[in-house]
């Protein structure tokens, strides 16, 4: 490969990166529906024919930024352990993953911000990214409650169960303002957030313990 064909591939690249980047961001910010191509580009220095060349659509576009910002989010905070791992540990990385992921303000906190919009904002990309992304996770989640609640578990316990504990979780997300105002301190810390992973775990196995089990017959 020539050395020109190789500096154009990789600077082929490098612009949709910036693409994935800059639109992440963009439609963190502002929804898919009120962002536009124009801003996209200009914040990512590329001209609006880039877009076309890489994705196709503004759609097309939208579905591969939200497939990248799980990818990343996924890879900095992984959830999964080996098989070796015991019921509680698996609950204390998935939980852990998850708050971290939300509640993360560094340069990537676009990750979340952007699934929680097109979660309170569905498009028609919503239906892939629960495919691909969400219900793995709560899957995994679901045979890690359905193992704490014991063999004979109704689906309905352990259903309302990975609910609560997700819902603990996307509680400080969700509430971030108000909590500001009742207990001033500021965006979350690291110590903050291991301090909400650790509490959630620890209220939930709890819950989970004291929810009566079938008796058997």
């Amino acid at each position: 490969m020539s050395e020109s064909i190789r500096t154009s591939e990789q600077t082929t690249c490098a612009t949709r990166q910036r693409l994935l980047e800059a639109a992440g961001e963009v439609f963190a910010e502002q929804g898919f529906r009120a962002a536009t191509i124009r801003d996209i580009c200009r914040q990512a220095g590329a001209n609006i024919a880039a877009v076309n060349y890489h994705f196709g659509d503004k759609m097309k576009m939208y579905a591969e930024v939200l497939k990248y910002a799980y990818e990343k989010a996924r890879a900095k905070y992984p959830s999964e352990l080996g098989p070796q791992a015991t019921p509680e540990q698996r609950l204390q990385a998935f939980v852990q993953a998850l708050v971290y992921r939300i509640l993360d303000e560094t340069r990537l906190a676009w990750h979340g911000k952007l699934m929680f919009r097109e979660m309170m904002e569905p498009t028609e990309a919503l239906q892939t990214l629960v495919e691909e992304a969400i219900r793995p996770e709560f899957e995994r989640l679901r045979t890690v409650v359905a193992e704490l609640l014991g063999p004979g578990a109704d689906i309905e316990s352990v259903l309302q169960s990975v609910w609560s504990v997700t819902g603990q979780c996307l509680f400080y997300y969700h509430a971030r303002h108000i909590i500001a105002v009742l207990r001033p301190k500021g965006a979350y810390s690291q110590q903050d957030m291991q301090r909400i992973a650790d509490h959630v775990v620890k209220f939930s196995l709890s819950a989970i313990r004291c929810i009566e089990k079938p008796k058997a017959s």
